[in-house]
């Protein structure tokens, strides 16, 4: 009977961590319905400049350096390589992630919405 409840506790934790890893799969098509909220200040296809820089090829870009943009000396100081681990954390808090930028946007909370959102960058941000 002990060992039942071992294997039916260790199935359990299992369970949960696969539940955890698929809320944290992003849907590409569900990140375009998000990325209707970066739309206004955000280009995506033609790599143009809006009030901010281009979404294009953003993943593996580093930040700061969008030819054409004036970015904060934040966001150029911090440098870093924006990947699906460091799109998450600044969307999840911007202000947080690189203390000065000057990106208005209020940090995204919902971590399914961030997911998502990266999964439709990386398809279509090339």
């Amino acid at each position: 009977m002990r060992r039942l409840a071992i294997v039916s506790a260790a199935t359990l934790a299992l369970a949960g961590i696969g539940t955890a890893m698929a809320q944290t799969a992003g849907d590409p098509v569900r990140g375009k319905t998000v990325y209707a909220r970066c739309a206004a200040c955000h280009d995506l296809n033609t790599g143009a400049t809006r009030l901010g820089p281009s979404l294009k090829g953003v993943v593996g870009r580093t930040s700061g350096t969008m030819p054409n943009f004036n970015y904060s000396q934040a966001m150029k100081d911090r440098a870093v390589s924006w990947d699906a681990a460091t799109l998450d954390a600044y969307l999840a808090g911007p202000a947080k992630y690189i203390p000065g930028n000057r990106m208005a946007f209020p940090a995204m909370a919902n971590a399914q919405d961030r997911a998502d959102l990266i999964a439709f960058l990386q398809q279509s941000a090339r």
